[in-house]
């Protein structure tokens, strides 16, 4: 007797092909015991007419089920669970619901979550004027050029590459790239015993943070700032200064007498796009050769520089080894793919290694090999390229907008960047002004959470363009403009 074909059932919300989705229907009902060894399978006609699918889409996720053994085919009579399937191993467990478990409140010696986090919901694609940072728009991407790097990465002649632990070393292609094409338009010159992979930039600020810091030592921070670096310096349990940015970054003069590190955005601040001047650079440098800290640069979207050629990085101006350099490629490809780097001084490089192996030895070798691909075959500067052209479009439109709404633009970055920092007029939350905009399909990212104290300043927000499409701008920035208006009424 077949198994009905009403026992399959495919999900709406899941964003994997009709193929994928079947196969995991039939194995998660093979695995779990619904489906027993020597049962035969609906007929792919049956199955097809009961999910709405095409027949031929049936038929290829059954050959694939029957590739990985979980189905056999026996010509005319169809398919049929094999005797052989993999099967989820069962264990005699004994009844926890009366348990009542470890009081964790006392047990935890650390706590992480007592930060602010950015506003921002997981299903942000649903809303229609998602003006959000750091996300991705899928169509700004090579999607046919990267899965050709991932098949080539893939493939025979790279497999001893990523079938091997690196332990500690990294994949020498991806290396090689960043040292030959990705610093020298940075200004920067290194040795392979400088660079160290990571899992993205705030992977870098954590293993940086690591080393450098303790109880100890003091920490200087721009204000405002990435959240997630305050949050990791608060961790190390150092002694932590916040420094009110202005139009031009980081002002050197207002760094305190006794420092040992000092972490800025001098590219693109994060999140006012404010650019450092290179006299102010300079000074910078001169005041930590003078007295002995470090400087920790996060060369925050130097790619994304459209409205003209960026200034040299600190890096490439220091004359001590005083800089410590982090880069990421996760906003000028996707954020998802967490891969970036640290450029130093070789004994410091030696020490983030090592640290690093303590925790995860070396990003996957896919990933990198991929992405070593992706960037030598040309497809980076193509993607960079057309970036720049539909940001600057972008920005365009939102500043006519913004311009049209009589709205408060706060810092513009000189060289471009993905986002505008706004100010609400007084007496406006924006925190509210945020969640008031949700009703009408627009998501706004507060300012809070940027600032040293929650208090400390709520009308900021930012707005992000690189997520909301050119064509749907001006009706979003006009509904920000009304709510504004209604909330000051």
């Amino acid at each position: 007797m077949a198994i009905p074909a009403e026992t399959f059932f495919l999900r709406p919300d899941t964003e994997t092909s009709l193929q994928q989705q079947i196969q995991q229907l039939v194995v998660e009902a093979i695995l779990s015991g619904r489906c027993l060894p020597g049962e035969r399978m609906p007929s792919s006609r049956k199955l097809a007419e009961h999910l709405g699918v095409a027949r031929i889409t049936v038929t290829i996720a059954y050959t694939e089920l029957v590739s990985n053994e979980y189905l056999i085919s026996k010509g005319r009579s169809g398919y049929y669970v094999a005797q052989n399937a993999p099967s989820r191993p069962k264990f005699n467990l004994p009844d926890q619901s009366e348990n009542t478990g470890i009081d964790w409140s006392r047990t935890l010696g650390q706590r992480f979550l007592a930060h602010v986090p950015v506003m921002r919901p997981q299903n942000w694609r649903d809303y229609k004027y998602p003006f959000i940072y750091g996300q991705s728009d899928p169509r700004l991407f090579d999607h046919h050029n990267w899965r050709n790097c991932a098949l080539k990465a893939v493939g025979r002649k790279d497999f001893d590459i990523l079938a091997t632990d690196y332990y500690e070393r990294d994949d020498p292609m991806l290396v090689e790239f960043i040292l030959r094409q990705i610093l020298p338009r940075r200004g920067i010159t290194a040795r392979p015993e400088e660079i160290l992979i990571t899992m993205g930039a705030q992977h870098a600020l954590w293993i940086t943070a690591q080393i450098l810091l303790t109880q100890r030592r003091t920490a200087v921070i721009e204000n405002p700032c990435y959240p997630g670096l305050r949050q990791i310096l608060n961790q190390t349990r150092c002694n932590t200064i916040s420094i009110d940015v202005d139009n031009a970054g980081l002002p050197p003069e207002k760094l305190p007498d006794s420092l040992d590190v000092v972490f800025t955005t001098p590219s693109h601040h994060c999140p006012t796009n404010a650019t450092m001047p290179v006299s102010r650079r300079h000074r910078l440098l001169e005041l930590a050769a003078e007295g002995e800290f470090v400087v920790v640069e996060d060369d925050y979207e130097f790619e994304i520089s459209f409205l003209k050629s960026p200034s040299p990085a600190l890096k490439s101006l220091d004359p001590t080894g005083c800089v410590i350099y982090v880069g990421s490629f996760s906003k000028s490809l996707f954020p998802g793919l967490r891969l970036g780097y640290i450029v130093a001084s070789e004994p410091f490089i030696r020490e983030a290694r090592a640290l690093r192996s303590l925790v995860l030895r070396h990003p996957p070798g896919l990933i990198q090999r991929t992405a070593a691909y992706f960037l030598s075959l040309g497809h980076y500067d193509a993607q960079i390229a057309r970036m720049g052209r539909i940001y600057r479009k972008r920005r365009s439109i939102m500043e006519q907008s913004i311009s049209e709404e009589r709205l408060s633009l706060t810092t513009q970055g000189t060289f471009g960047g993905s986002s505008f920092w706004m100010k609400a007029p007084d007496g406006i939350d924006s925190t509210k002004l945020a969640m008031s905009l949700r009703q009408d399909g627009v998501l706004i990212e507060p300012g809070s959470a940027f600032f040293a104290t929650d208090e400390e300043d709520p009308g900021h927000y930012r707005l992000a363009y690189s997520s909301i499409a050119s064509a749907r701008i001006p009706d979003g920035i006009s509904l920000i403009g009304k709510k504004i208006r209604e909330a000051r009424r």
